[in-house]
Parts: structure tokens; sequence; C-alpha cells
């Protein structure tokens, strides 16, 4: 098996599966390994969304948005903040070509290969108020017809018929855990054959060993994804001087095998890795009632009119608004000493404006299915899975006062016991601002913004009404607990995808991409994500070591 390969790719996950069929196209014969078994096909891939972010698409343009690759690079680079030297030179190269990517082929690229996206584009990440500094400034976030699955379908069915074919081989429940380094170039990998393994997606599987392997090629492309489910790293990585006091409670949004593993094997043999701290978690976490894998976490991608709270029942500072800024909104919750905070709501905000993320969250478009979607979306409750949450959910409240509400939210509480006076007196407060067209909360201010937008005024931002109306309840909150998700750090590389030694060279037939190199060059992300970013990071990476590898392997 190992005389047969061209390239070693460790991972199949999207990266994986995105160089592997760059470089089964040009002929190349490719050994995938992955420590998980075959049903974990296109791994974090296949959980996700399917979000992508794309720049002057004609989704974009059929909205009345209008976007151009040089607002679009101004908001990256905002957001990034690239800030050091050494550690962000090939980052910010990566950036500017990523976002030339998404402005230019990226989406001739993904429609070409059967990929489609919904007509109405969202806005993630709408930024902390300035329009140099963090966030989106226009809808940017296309959300694929079919979701994750989709997205981890087009690449792996030609990559499939690369292995009917004989160029691609699999030899899944391969544990990595050494890089076989020669003349100082990577030309292979050792390591532990773990025992099969017929769980199903995403559920931890054994560690049991059973055998050893070295295998050997031309070149060998790590591709194995972050440290989202390994709590201990992100500990030791935890930026407190940025973000505050690492959360004591976290959940996780990715399955157990997301271990970061590969960061330190690939250090050892001499790839230089970069930001480690920079990494991109979520406060908007819930504990799935009905988990897949350990600890499991979904996240509420939020609609803008939720009131937020900290855990003193205090009401976030502006711009801390849901969707707005992410790691602002960490650094505030966590400044109170706890590591959660409370969304409080009505029932036609939850109706509307609650997304859960994840393909199995959203059997609709996930499924493709039409009339299922007009069904769930155009009616007047909400769609099956929030009820679902709402009803068995351990992190919801539902009540008809807000005097039932703060008593049910206590129960929960993880730290002080709320006022119920205090809450009631700050929605009251906002809700007299609900009166006339005219406000000083910066919050409505946003919402009246975002019905600019066609897309958010038509299906995911309700027309702003008084929360303590009883024709909208009954009233709902929800405790929100931080959720572990990507690493926006990694194993610094060229555009090429190829790995770079502690000298600042190329490391000779050693590549990396997807999230292990943060999503590209060991940080493309810089400090923040602008949302719809991960999935295309993990196409942008392998696709560029693919290409180069089929390009240069003799």
């Amino acid at each position: 098996m190992s005389d047969e390969a061209d390239v070693i790719v460790v991972g199949a996950g999207l990266a994986g599966l995105v160089a592997t069929y760059e470089l089964a196209r040009a002929g190349r014969r490719v050994l995938v390994l992955d420590q998980e078994n075959r049903a974990n096909l296109g791994g974090q891939a296949f959980w996700s969304l399917g979000g992508l972010f794309l720049v002057d698409s004609p989704e974009q343009r059929r909205n009345g948005i209008k976007d151009s690759y040089e607002l679009a690079l101004q908001d990256w680079l905002g957001s990034a903040g690239f800030d050091r030297d050494d550690e962000d030179h090939w980052a910010r190269q990566w950036a500017q070509a990523y976002v030339r990517f998404a402005a230019t082929e990226k989406r001739q690229y993904l429609h070409d290969l059967g990929l489609r996206f919904t007509p109405v584009v969202g806005w993630a990440e709408r930024g902390g108020g300035v329009a140099d500094g963090h966030g989106n400034s226009v809808p940017r976030f296309h959300l694929t017809w079919g979701t994750g699955p989709e997205v981890v379908r087009v690449f792996a069915e030609p990559v499939l018929d690369a292995e009917r074919r004989g160029l691609v081989r699999f030899a899944f429940r391969h544990q990595v855990d050494e890089l076989v380094v020669e003349d100082g170039a990577a030309v292979g990998v050792r390591g532990t054959v773990l025992e099969p393994s017929d769980v199903e997606r995403g559920k931890a599987s054994s560690r049991v060993a059973v055998d050893s392997f070295e295998l050997r090629a031309k070149a060998v492309i790590v591709t194995s994804g972050g440290i989202g489910h390994n709590h201990d790293l992100i500990r030791t990585n935890w930026p407190v001087d940025r973000l505050g006091p690492c959360p004591e409670t976290m959940i996780a949004g990715v399955p157990a095998h997301v271990d970061g593993r590969m960061l330190a094997i690939s250090e050892t043999a001499g790839a230089t890795l970069v930001n480690r701290d920079r990494m991109w978690h979520y406060t908007e976490g819930l504990h799935n009632w009905d988990p897949i894998w350990p600890n499991h976490a979904i996240r509420i991608i939020p609609g803008p009119s939720s009131m937020w709270f900290d855990a003193t029942g205090k009401r976030l500072p502006a711009p801390n608004f849901p969707g707005f800024d992410t790691n602002a909104s960490m650094k505030a919750i966590l400044s109170t000493g706890y590591d959660y905070s409370w969304f409080v709501l009505d029932q036609t905000i939850l109706g509307r404006e609650f997304v859960l993320s994840g393909s199995e969250q959203n059997p609709d478009i996930t499924g493709k299915d039409i009339r299922k979607m007009l069904a769930s979306r155009g009616g007047k409750g909400a769609p099956a899975p929030i009820e679902a949450f709402k009803n068995h959910g351990v992190d919801f409240v539902v009540a008809r006062t807000v005097e039932e509400l703060v008593a049910g939210m206590n129960k929960i509480a993880r730290g002080p016991q709320l006022d119920a006076a205090q809450i009631e007196r700050q929605i009251v407060a906002r809700d007299r601002e609900v009166a006339n067209r005219f406000s000083k909360d910066l919050q409505l201010m946003a919402i009246a913004n975002a019905r600019r937008s066609w897309g958010d005024r038509l299906v995911r931002t309700t027309k702003p009404h008084r929360i303590l109306d009883p024709a909208h309840g009954p009233l709902i909150a929800v405790r929100l607990n931080i959720l572990t998700r990507k690493t926006l750090g990694g194993i610094q590389t060229t555009l090429d995808s190829q790995a770079v030694r502690a000298d600042g060279t190329p490391f000779p037939g050693l590549y990396a991409a997807g999230e292990v190199a943060g999503f590209g060059g060991g940080g493309v992300h810089g400090y923040n994500a602008l949302e719809g970013t991960f999935l295309g990071g993990c196409i942008f990476s392998g696709r560029a070591a693919g290409r180069a590898l089929a390009r240069t392997l003799g």
C-alpha cells in the first residue's frame, strides 16, 4: 500500500477530501488515513449548517446587496487585526488571497461541482460598530441547499469514484503518531491501528490499539482538524488577557475525535505552530437534549431581537447584541466572573429569529425539501427542532410572567440569583422605546437597520414589538453556555499550503490544510472570523495543497 501512494493525506474531513479530489483529478495516487471509521467521511463539515462566505455573488445582487472585493477585504482586515510580524506573515497573504477567491472563482468552482445556495443571504457577525473594525458590512452568509452534507457530497463523490478506479485508497482506524522525516523532508507516517469500530457518525469510538503501521509517500498533507473537543488544550492556550478567565463550564460543538493531536506531532517533526491563543468559540451554546457525541452542544444562530443579560441580570452593553461581535460578547460575559449569560425573548422572536447550527437541526434544508421548508419556516410557530429544544432542553425556561420566568432562571443558574424587579425594569424600558419610530436604544436601531435587508425582513428579523405584550407570549429565557468550536491558529503554511519550518523556509514534503493550519497560513482569520469562512477555508487551503503537489510531484 505504501509503495502505491504519491501523497498521504492525514484526515478524511473536508480539507482532506478537497486535496484528494485535486490530486486524483491530476492522476496522482493518494492514500487517505483517518483514526475514525468510514461513517465519518467528511468530518466536522458534515455537521455544519453549510454556510459559505461569498463576495459580490448573484445571490447578493438579487437581494439588493452591493458588495466588492475592496469592501470585503476592509472587513476582513479590520476583523483580523493582524499585529504579529512573524506569525502573521503568511496569514496576511492568505487573507488577501482568500477574499479574492471568494470574490471571483469560488462560487463557480463549487457550482461546477453541483453545489447550490438558498436565495436568502444571511448577515452574520455584524460587527462592533465602526466601518474599519470587526464585522461584515453587508450580508455575505450563503447557506448551502443541503447544508453540510451537501458540501461534503460534492467532493466525496468524485473521490469515491477515484477510489473505485484505484487512484485513491482509504485506511480508516489508522491513528498517526509520528511524521517520518528523512534528510529534512517528510516521507511518511507511523502510527497505531485501532480496533475496528462500527459506531455511527459522530459518536465517540474506541482507542484500543491492535497493530502499528509505517507508510511512505512522496509527500504528506496534514488535514486533521483543530482542538475543539480537547478542552485541556483549549484551557492551556486560552487568551486570558484578551477574553478574560477561561470558562469553567464548556460544552463541545464538535465530536470527540476533534482532538488536535496532529498539531504537536507536526511541531515535533519540525513544523512551525503559530497563533495558538487565537480560537473561535461561541457564547450561545445549548446542551443538546438528544446528544450524539459526549458533552454535545448546539449553537443558536440568533437574529438581533433577543435581550441579552449577563449572569448578574444586567443587560450586556452595546454593541453586544445577538449575532454582532462574538469575541467582544465573550469578554463582556466572562468579565462578570461567570461563564454563562441569558437571552430573554418571546415566542414570536423564537419562531422567527432562532436558527440552530448543524445539519441535523435543519432537516428541511439538509433534505432539500422545499415543501417542508416552507411549512417549517413560514408557519406561525417555531420550527420543530427549536420547539423540541424549548420543550426538552435544560437551558430553556418558559413562563407567562416575568416573576415566573426569573424564578425558573434562578433554578438553573450557575451563579447569582436574579432579581425579577431588576429584569422587568430593563425589559419595560426597552419596550417603551418601541412605541414610536425614534429610539435611543442601539439594539432597536440595529434591528431597524437589519430589516433594510430583504432576507432579514422576510425570514430572520421580527417586526419590533413589546416583549411583554401577551399577544407575543409566552416569555422565554435561555441560559447560554460557552460552546467550543474552532482553532484559528495552527501550522504556518505558504500560499501553496506547504508547512513552514522555524527558520521560515518551506518544509520539503509536508503540507497542511484546513483547521490544523488555522484554515490557511497558520491563522487567516486573525483574531476574529466573519462566519461562513470555515468551510471555505478548508476548501481553499485543501485546494491549494492538492494543486501544488499535483503540479510539482515527479
